[in-house]
């Protein structure tokens, strides 16, 4: 089905559906809802894919994508769920994280999927410990030694990593070149 004229006009018209409504998604995404829609239909009428594209509305699904999306965003902010907190830009703790990528890189040969989720785990914890004084539920779990933040910084800035250089863009690519590895849009 994905390889059809068809299919792919479906995409594109899906995603300029959505770019009008405002939402930005990825088109491996769309591309999986529509492949669903779309056998769905061909099932419960009983008619084969290729008939069933006589009921695809890509203004129709955009407006349903939409709506869940917003649906979504306004019930993950009542519940405070999908908003966690993150470190400062000027993070010292950040800034090796970023240090970390192209190291990381290298050493998992190129697996950018453990890359990122080792950025996102160490970011995500970074964020917590930072928002934790803010953080319901986390007042029980500090422990005897505690999650003294401002400890926690005072001890990465001792390490002396040099903050400005992993937060200039031409830098951090530099060191991602010289890993050997970069990162190219198809």
């Amino acid at each position: 089905m994905r390889n059809t004229k068809a299919f792919k006009d479906a995409v594109a018209q899906t995603l300029a559906e959505l770019a009008r409504l405002g939402v930005t998604m990825r088109p491996g995404a769309v591309e999986d809802i529509i492949e669903s829609n779309m056998g769905e239909v061909a099932a419960r009428l009983r008619i084969q894919e290729r008939s069933a594209w006589r009921y695809f509305d890509a203004a129709g699904l955009a407006e349903s994508i939409a709506q869940h999306h917003k649906e979504f965003e306004a019930s993950s902010e009542s519940a405070g769920v999908g908003v966690p907190p993150m470190p400062p830009v000027d993070n010292p703790e950040l800034a090796l994280i970023l240090a970390g990528v192209p190291d990381s890189l290298v050493q998992t040969g190129g697996d950018l999927y453990a890359v990122i989720i080792n950025v996102a785990v160490n970011a995500w914890m970074a964020g917590h410990i930072h928002g934790e004084d803010g953080c319901e539920g986390c007042e029980g779990s500090r422990g005897p030694s505690g999650h003294d933040w401002n400890e926690r910084m005072k001890g990465i800035t001792a390490m002396s990593p040099d903050i400005t250089k992993w937060f200039d863009r031409d830098r951090w690519t530099a060191a991602l070149h010289d890993s050997g590895f970069s990162i190219e849009r198809r």
